[in-house]
């Protein structure tokens, strides 16, 4: 008798409700908030204006001067080339003799090697670019941005890219300061600051902003895939 009063008593405070299946109203409330969750996780990025308007004025030019470079020395003054698209090469080539003769003449390497990082870092640019452009998602706001895993990869494609230009600009000043100016010391000041320092020192601005404006995007991205997996 002793049993089974034991036993009803244990049958008595098991609550009804741990036998009472999960209805489909409730499954599709936590299928939605699910949802809901991965949609707000999932990674988006729209270019600033400032990002456009920079690959706008930059690639073109980046285009112009990697032409100049690889066709050497067709592009050159004499060269069959030169007139009229690389006329003023003539002018800058005196400037920065690694554009001239001095530099082609004697073998150097330096002017090639960073015309073909050129024409890579053109290239990503424009993945990024038509990424972008072709296959951002327009918002409510009728803004296109890039999400998903592919506008992911797009926009590390053009972090990428910023990073090279920088480096590669960055090594380019490095170039002239440890050769002791070797192809740029002959300029007066007035001559070195309008034509070398200042166009040249865009490459160092424009590239810095796109890795900052780009990579925070990048890392709010990363951010919550962080903390879910520690969690």
């Amino acid at each position: 008798m002793v049993t089974t009063r034991a036993a009803s008593s244990r049958a008595a405070s098991v609550e009804p409700t741990a036998f009472v299946p999960a209805t489909p109203s409730a499954k599709r409330s936590s299928k939605t908030s699910a949802t809901k969750s991965s949609k707000s996780s999932a990674f988006t990025h729209v270019p600033t204006t400032a990002t456009l308007a920079w690959l706008a004025i930059s690639l073109p030019l980046v285009i112009w001067d990697t032409g100049y470079v690889l066709l050497r020395p067709l592009s050159m003054p004499g060269g069959s080339l030169h007139w009229p698209i690389w006329a003023p090469y003539k002018l800058y080539g005196e400037v920065d003799h690694i554009y001239g003769f001095k530099a082609f003449n004697a073998g150097n390497g330096f002017t090639s090697a960073q015309g073909f990082l050129n024409a890579v870092e053109t290239l990503l640019y424009l993945w990024y670019f038509a990424a972008w452009f072709f296959s951002g998602k327009r918002s409510s706001a009728g803004i296109k941005v890039l999400s998903g895993r592919a506008g992911a990869w797009a926009t590390l494609i053009g972090f990428s890219a910023a990073v090279m230009t920088l480096s590669k600009t960055v090594l380019y000043w490095l170039n002239e300061y440890y050769s002791g100016f070797d192809n740029i010391g002959h300029n007066p000041l007035q001559d070195l600051i309008l034509l070398w320092i200042i166009p040249n020192g865009a490459w160092l601005v424009g590239p810095t902003y796109m890795i900052w404006s780009i990579g925070s995007d990048l890392v709010s991205g990363l951010d919550p895939a962080s903390r879910s997996k520690s969690e």
